[in-house]
């Protein structure tokens, strides 16, 4: 079955950085698009960062210039570098794909940038 797990997030001062990964399982990674999604509380889940199997990628207008979202076949590995950290990226972070029937997704990973 379709398994995402997310890693790498934590607490971060103001303009720091992380990298979080999503390693998937359970299908075809080559073939799929993949994309990065949060929650912060109170609020509704937003798309942050998309890569399709063609590696073409877009972002939210929020993150544009600051994070990078990159994908390694070879370790069925989805990545999101996030630069210049600010208090509003602080949220749960989810990994996700897409087939014709359903969305999947991970258990998320909290990001909190605070100092």
């Amino acid at each position: 079955q379709v398994q995402l797990v997310e890693s790498g997030g934590g607490l971060v001062q103001p303009g720091g950085s992380l990298r979080l990964s999503c390693a998937a399982s359970g299908f075809t990674f080559s073939s799929a698009g993949m994309s990065w999604y949060r929650q912060a509380p109170g609020k509704e889940r937003e798309l942050v960062a998309t890569i399709s199997r063609g590696y073409f990628t877009n972002y939210a207008d929020s993150v544009k210039g600051r994070f990078s979202i990159s994908r390694d076949n070879a370790k069925n590995t989805v990545y999101l570098q996030m630069n210049s950290l600010n208090p509003d990226d602080t949220a749960l972070y989810y990994c996700n794909t897409r087939t014709a029937s359903r969305a999947y997704w991970g258990q998320g990973t909290q990001v909190t940038v605070s100092s």
